[in-house]
């Protein structure tokens, strides 16, 4: 998805020209995944812009760094205020914040400590991450032969770097047979989540989740919407559910920061419940766009005004 470029990035502490925010080819987390990064998203409200559950996707950064033995030089509060610094700076309203950490370069060894960590934040214009129409009318998915990496081999909870290769394999994949969108079975062949999304399936009224240690990544957007759901009056369980309760479901739907609620039609060519978008998720989608908007007084807590 392209990138329309804002104004001024921060970076270690101070803003700077967007062209101005390169690294070094010698970088440690360019040539091995040593990083971390979040999505936010930032949304117009009435009474101005506001950041989405920016404290929690600021703890989080901090614990997927403390995964990889990395320690950010900056408080979560210091990274709260930078993000709304770079938003004024940038006069967006709504808009998608990328934070990202990393090792910098002081060698060319794999180990990285003792490396110097960098650290930026970037904010800028950004749409339906899986399109409009895929909002309003849902998406096609399949699943792939590239499988969610197991739990054993990389922190599959915290949202690292490297650890998006596996996303992206599978979402090339996904693209060149025809499809929007991946979902990556775990080790044990069961449903884990999208290249970027966790999902939910719909049977019977009921809605479940994958578990966290089915491998997924414990999305901040997968909370909101089961807090959601559960005060609309649904049964939300997580639980490991395989690829073929997929065809079997009512309503598949995905859920991230990029993604919000994205209804899915399909499956491996098979038609998801009527082929559009079912009710439930319909209507977690409407209360979670009010919610993020400001429109739910309910969930006001989860907004951070810019200021």
């Amino acid at each position: 998805m392209a990138i329309e470029p804002s104004d001024k990035i921060w970076k270690n502490g101070q803003l700077i020209p967007w062209k101005d925010a390169t690294v070094h080819v010698l970088t440690h987390g360019l040539h091995y995944g040593t990083g971390a990064f979040e999505g936010i998203r930032c949304y117009s409200t009435d009474k101005g812009p506001a950041v989405f559950r920016l404290r929690e996707h600021m703890v989080r950064l901090h614990s997927s760094a403390k995964a990889i033995q990395m320690k950010i030089p900056y408080t979560v509060e210091q990274l709260c205020e930078a993000t709304k610094e770079t938003i004024r700076a940038n006069k967006l309203g709504s808009c998608y914040i990328r934070p990202i950490v990393f090792f910098g370069v002081s060698g060319i060894g794999v180990n990285p400590m003792g490396y110097p960590v960098e650290a930026f934040i970037v904010a800028f214009p950004f749409g339906a991450y899986l399109g409009e129409e895929g909002m309003r009318k849902g998406i096609r998915v399949h699943t792939g032969s590239w499988h969610r990496i197991p739990v054993g081999s990389a922190p599959a909870t915290a949202k690292i770097c490297g650890d998006y290769l596996n996303s992206a394999l599978a979402i090339m994949e996904a693209k060149m047979n025809g499809f929007d969108e991946t979902i990556m079975l775990n080790d044990q062949h069961m449903v884990a989540e999208g290249s970027g999304e966790n999902i939910f399936m719909v049977k019977d009224g009921r809605i479940m989740t994958p578990p966290a240690n089915a491998g997924i990544l414990p999305g901040i957007t997968r909370d909101s919407v089961m807090t959601v759901a559960k005060d609309l009056g649904y049964d939300v369980v997580e639980q490991n559910f395989s690829r073929g309760e997929l065809f079997l479901a009512d309503e598949l739907f995905f859920t991230g920061t990029a993604a919000e609620v994205t209804p899915i039609r399909e499956v491996d060519r098979r038609q998801v419940g009527d082929g559009v978008p079912g009710p439930v998720t319909l209507k977690i989608q409407k209360t979670y766009l009010d919610a993020v908007k400001g429109k739910v007084p309910k969930y006001a807590s989860w907004l951070d005004p810019v200021g």
